[in-house]
């Protein structure tokens, strides 16, 4: 499977979460499967229309799929950006996908690193999510 069509499926897998596709998620996947033509893959179509719900395992399992044993911070920035992408689109984060994007820091191949190293937009989305979660805790 290629890394596109396991990246799709893990958007769907993120939008499933918390139990629901919200209007704004939808929309935004169907752009994205459109964009990558793979809208209408036997292995993505039903996903993608909602034919069967995805449990939060199976999303963390393409998760770990997609990452490997020793994933590239190219592959892991660009799993953080589009999911990141996905919860933000409809405006609100539940707390599944809150645990998704914790769940997904801790597997940071650059973890160690200095602030200064992480490229902008993930530093916005870190500081969203920070703001989010102190939000929740008070």
């Amino acid at each position: 499977m290629s890394n596109t069509k396991l990246l799709i499926k893990i958007l769907i897998g993120a939008a499933w979460i918390d139990g629901k596709v919200q209007p704004e998620e939808r929309d935004y996947l169907q752009r994205l499967a459109a964009q990558h033509k793979v809208a209408d893959e036997p292995d993505i179509y039903p996903l993608l229309h909602e034919l069967r719900a995805i449990k939060p395992e199976e999303c963390y399992g393409w998760v770990q799929n997609y990452l490997g044993e020793a994933p590239s911070l190219e592959h892991y920035q660009q799993l953080v950006e589009a999911i990141s992408g996905l919860i933000y689109s409809d405006g609100t984060i539940t707390t599944e996908e809150a645990r998704l994007l914790t769940d997904l820091q801790n597997l940071d191949p650059a973890t160690g690193s200095t602030e200064a190293s992480l490229p902008p937009v993930l530093k916005a989305i870190r500081t969203v999510y920070q703001r989010w979660v102190s939000t929740l805790n008070a």
